[in-house]
This record gives C-alpha cells, structure tokens and sequence, in this order.
C-alpha cells in the first residue's frame, strides 16, 4: 500500500492474499483503503476483489469441501485459483510454488487465441493410395480413441490447497503425484493418476524394508479437451524372481472416467486387491456436465478387476439365481379322494 498517487510514492503498509480491507475512497484504477490494523493507503483495483466474488469463493470451498481426490499434485509455480475455468474468470487464492494440491474435478474450455490475420489457404495435397503388405503404416496403438472437432482446448483441474482453497487451475501449471519407480513405464502417454494395489516382500530388492509396490494406473493421450479422462488403463506387478516390473494388464481404446476406486474383496475364500472405473456406454450418446459445462458420455457403465496373484480378471456382476416355484399344497380331503378311487377300483375288478 502506497501513501499517494505519484510517480514516487512511500510503503506504508503491507498486505496479504486474504486480508480483508475497507474502500474508503477510488480514484482512476486505484483504491483507497484501510486495513484491520487501521492503516490507510493507495493499492491497484486488479489485485483486489469485491465481497460478492470472496463469497462466491466461500461458497465453491463449501460445496467441494467434502469432495473425493482424484490424485494430489504440486505446482510449477506461483498460481491463483480462479473461481470458474477460463483464463479471463475471476481468481482469488494465490498459491505459492510447489504448493501440494489435491485434484478433485476435470473440466476443458476453448483456448484463447490471440487476434491474427487470416493464413492464407495451403492447396490440398495429393491423396495417395493405401499402402499395403510390408509397406503399410503400423498403427498407433496410443492413438486416442475419438477426439472432437473443434477449436482448440485447455484443461483445468478443480483443485483443493493445503488451507482448504478451493479454485481452477490451468492443468499445465502443475505436475501429478506418479511413484517414481513406474515414472518411466508410460510409454508416450500422459499419467492422469496412479493408485498402489498392494505390495509384495521381495527382500533382495532395493525397496524399503524388502516391500515393492504394485500399481494400476490410468493415462491418457498427450491433447487436452478430450471429452473423457483416460483411454488406457495399465497394472504393475513386481516380479519377485527377475526384481522388476512387468505388465499384468494394458486395457486400450477406452473412454474412461474418474475415479478410479481401489478396494478388496473376498474371492474363493481369499482377499484381493481390486479396482474400478467407469466408461462410455455402447449408446454413444453425449451430454455435457451442468457444472463444468464439459462433454460427456450420457450413460456408462462400471468396470471392476481382481489382482489374482499375477493375474488380472475381470470381475463379473453376480446373477441372482431366480427362487424355484414353490409346490402346490395338498388339499385336505386329498387322502380321502385317493382311498375313494382305490376302493371303486376293487369293485370293478370283483
């Protein structure tokens, strides 16, 4: 805060992200204001916000307060939390670098594009025929399975900071928390979150305490505004005899969504780890999430796998066995009937 409006000026006051200030008066785009402690001084209008806004960032820490964890992070740098996705959107918070967040909600907006002259249309290029045999293209398989037309996109994260400040920030302004030992493992996609299955005693590793980790893990294609949160799904296992990792299973071309739910469950009288994350349904069908005004799926359904020793194995969805028809009761006068029939029986044969 400064003393006057001047080209030299004098401190008389420091204030924080946070602090609550009183205007007492305005002049051009600078205000004048006096703090709790009753200090009066000249500050920027842009670094300040109103408290309509400051409650509208009360109300969203509120409504997500209690939300799950999708994966934690940290920042690259300095960053504000905006109160909706969007570059131009109100921000507030300002965390500081290498803040460690907690990543609740994904949502894709269109990327602002700077005013440019019109390029000048490239003539079509001629199209060539199919290659085939030897000479046919290999397939990407981290290809993503369907990308939408339109103008360009950008990620957010709804993220959760260390004092519960909730906001939007710019997905490439932070890095996701992935161990370090299947850092390298992704193999040209992106790691959207990775979540420990259990661990196995291998004591001539090099874990802590003889204790390697195994892993599921979700990535993703390396675009943003992808109308869903991943499109592989991979498990990690420790081989205890060879001491690496190996993949126990690589599921492709899906529309996933987050979370991903880890649990365990009896099977065949044994505990296991298991997993489950939702996709697209067959139907196609798309609607777009009232909250983040994102695309996706309209129906999908629910995916659930085992870690049975090595193997993965997908878990089926129990049939309830339909109750048998129950058998008609027995009138009363049955034993009266059938002694009636047995004795005009008699009488025909005599």
């Amino acid at each position: 805060m400064r003393d006057r409006l001047a080209a030299v000026t004098n401190r008389v006051a420091d204030v924080q992200n946070g602090d609550r200030l009183e205007v007492i008066g305005q002049d051009r785009r600078f205000y004048q204001v006096k703090t709790d402690k009753g200090e009066v001084g000249w500050i920027d209008d842009h670094v300040v916000i109103d408290q309509k806004t400051y409650d509208q960032f009360a109300a969203l820490n509120k409504q997500h307060a209690h939300d799950p964890v999708v994966v934690t992070g940290a920042l690259r740098d300095d960053s504000y939390l905006h109160l909706a996705p969007g570059r131009k959107e109100e921000h507030f918070y300002l965390l500081p670098e290498n803040a460690k967040i907690e990543l609740l909600m994904r949502a894709s907006v269109e990327k602002a594009v700077p005013a440019q002259a019109l390029p000048v249309p490239l003539p079509e290029p001629k199209k060539k025929a199919p290659a085939v045999g030897a000479k046919a293209k290999k397939k990407d398989l981290n290809a993503p399975p369907y990308v939408p037309e339109g103008p360009p996109m950008e990620d957010w994260w709804l993220v959760r900071g260390p004092q519960g400040q909730t906001g939007w920030v710019l997905s490439r302004m932070m890095d996701i928390d992935i161990p370090q030992e299947i850092a390298g493992l992704a193999e040209n996609q992106r790691y959207v979150a990775a979540y420990l299955l259990r661990t196995v005693n291998d004591p001539e590793s090099k874990f802590p305490d003889g204790q390697a980790h195994e892993y599921v893990a979700v990535t993703n294609a390396w675009k943003d505004g992808l109308p869903y949160d991943f499109d592989q799904v991979r498990v990690f296992t420790w081989n205890t005899k060879k001491h690496r990792y190996e993949g126990a299973m690589r599921e492709r071309g899906i529309e996933g969504y987050l979370p991903v739910t880890v649990g365990t469950g009896v099977f065949d009288g044994q505990t296991e780890p298991t997993f489950s994350f939702k996709v697209a349904s067959d139907s196609g069908d798309v609607a777009v999430d009232p909250a983040t005004g994102a695309p996706r799926a309209a129906q999908t359904v629910t995916l659930t796998y085992r870690l049975e020793g090595d193997l993965v194995k997908k878990v089926e969805p129990q049939q309830a066995t339909a109750p048998k028809p129950a058998a008609p009761a027995a009138s009363a006068a049955a034993p009266a009937e059938k002694h009636a029939r047995r004795a005009k029986r008699r009488h025909r044969r005599g």
